[in-house]
């Protein structure tokens, strides 16, 4: 396992990560697609960096839930974040998960703030 004590990462690290992914994949063949990446990510709770899965939704917030069901994450562990112009905004949560980091985020669209007239 790689920290930010020792050596950089190379390309076999990211062999544990794409394993990862693989399984999750294979064991969660009915959630929705998704966009994945593998990314260098912080374990959460630790000061350590590894290859990890960055997990993107952009077809709604039930696909969001569906992944985060599946993954087992607290809804306490979700943070939410808003642009700030516009209407976009997103939850997301990192968690240990095959002992790399994974980040599943979910981006959605507000409504257009309406306004009153006097």
């Amino acid at each position: 396992m790689t920290t930010t004590t020792d050596t950089l990462p190379t390309a076999v690290d990211q062999i544990r990560a794409a394993g990862v992914l693989l399984a999750l994949l294979h064991a969660n063949s009915a959630l929705p697609t998704a966009t994945i990446q593998l990314q260098y990510l912080r374990m959460p709770d630790t000061h350590d960096f590894l290859w990890g899965l960055e997990v993107a939704l952009h077809d709604g917030l039930d696909h969001f839930e569906q992944w985060r069901q599946a993954l087992g994450i607290d809804p306490a562990a979700v943070s939410h974040d808003t642009a700030m112009r516009g209407t976009l905004a997103w939850l997301t949560a990192t968690t240990p998960h095959g002992g790399i980091p994974l980040k599943l985020t979910g981006f959605y669209h507000q409504p257009e703030p309406t306004s009153t007239v006097a």
